[in-house]
């Protein structure tokens, strides 16, 4: 069965609901614009119920069956917020506020959501409840959390959770998905190393911060290499490296490393965090100066379940004829925490060749709506077949 044809009608409608999100993005909690937009377009749809204010902007709408003899809440989730980059695509319907811009596709993610609510709503060819989920800071402030310790799973009844996520490089329309963890875990880190500043003329009269450093960032790579066991997965990068000082005749006295840590196991979570602070600590001690680790656990792995996995498959594969199965990503995503709280899974739509996410020329491709939002009704449709 390929794209449903109601879907493929709306397109156009669909369309211009992405590009106006485009034009006018919001970030992190602070979307009135767009939660705004979302919720009347759920009212004009004629959901039962829809509910604002959850996670400050988040939106929910609940749509009921033809009939409910099963008693069971299908939840679809889409996140609305940007990112804080200056767009470069130079398509006339770019945004509109400098340093803002949809690089990740979530005007996209929020629109086939739209698109597949209102379907929905039309048809309710379905024995049971669904319920569509907006929601704001997924790029960093962990939305998601906080929907989930507002209520959402227990206040809407929800038992079982999807979500999607557009992929440039696969073809446009065409799914990939993988059961078990899929996204890592993305912690962050500052590394502070406090030495003794001095004439770059006399260095033997101080403790330079900037070797101390140098020799942290080198040794961290070891993590990966001679810690972990070489068939997992780390990834540790410094991403900031800032003297306290910036004369060309100073030795500083103070250098501060940011960076990430991502992994797939809280095993290998919890070695590569005791790591990084024995090597920055032990390496600046060996110098003669001093360093202090602050570590922030951020989004946990995210862990699609087998048996909503497959279901997922069965899905995309009625859709695009296939779901192939995805590598794994070292990217974080904070649909994770929904999938702590109840079963469901996470799938990726093809893209088509465009630029990376999080670039300034990326742009969702609208080709791949009528297929993200078929998926979205396919799963509710199939899970709650009467």
């Amino acid at each position: 069965m390929p794209v449903k044809n109601r879907l493929a009608e709306m397109l156009p409608e669909i369309t211009e609901w992405r590009r106006d999100f485009h034009e006018n993005p919001e970030l992190m909690f602070e979307l009135p614009r767009t939660s705004a937009k979302v919720a009347d377009l759920l009212r004009s749809f004629g959901c039962d119920e829809v509910v604002e204010g959850i996670a400050k902007t988040g939106v929910v709408g609940v749509i009921k069956g033809k009939s409910n003899t099963s008693g069971r809440t299908i939840g679809l989730r889409a996140d609305m917020d940007a990112l804080p980059i200056m767009e470069a695509t130079g398509v006339e319907y770019a945004s509109k506020n400098p340093g803002v811009m949809h690089a990740c596709g979530h005007d996209g993610h929020t629109s086939m959501l739209l698109g597949a609510a209102k379907y929905l709503a039309e048809t309710r060819n379905f024995d049971g409840t669904a319920v569509v989920i907006f929601q704001p800071a997924e790029e960093g402030g962990g939305g998601g959390r906080v929907m989930c310790e507002e209520g959402l799973m227990e206040r809407f009844k929800i038992d079982e959770v999807y979500g999607m996520h557009n992929w440039p490089g696969y073809p446009v329309g065409k799914f990939a998905i993988r059961s078990g963890p899929f996204f890592a875990a993305a912690d962050e880190y500052v590394i502070t190393i406090e030495g003794k500043g001095g004439h770059a003329a006399k260095p033997h009269e101080a403790i330079d911060s900037t070797v101390v450093a140098s020799h942290v960032v080198i040794a961290l790579q070891t993590i990966a290499s001679r810690n972990v066991d070489p068939t997992e997965q780390v990834v540790v990068s410094v991403t900031s490296f800032e003297t306290s000082s910036k004369a060309h005749n100073v030795i500083p006295q103070r250098v501060t490393l940011k960076g990430t840590c991502r992994t797939l196991k809280n095993e290998i979570r919890d070695q590569a965090e005791k790591r990084i602070t024995e090597i920055a600590t032990g390496i600046a001690a060996s110098f003669g100066a001093v360093a202090t680790v602050d570590y922030h656990r951020g989004y946990p792995v995210m862990v699609n379940h087998e048996r909503e996995t497959e279901f997922a498959v069965e899905a995309a594969t009625k859709i695009a004829g296939e779901c192939v199965e995805s590598p794994l990503v070292m990217g974080g995503e904070d649909f994770a925490y929904m999938l702590e709280a109840r079963p469901g899974a996470y799938i990726l739509v093809g893209n088509g060749d465009t630029a990376p996410v999080h670039h300034p020329e990326f742009n969702f491709n609208d080709e791949a709506i009528p297929a993200g939002s078929s998926w979205y009704v396919e799963m509710v449709e199939s899970r709650l077949a009467g």
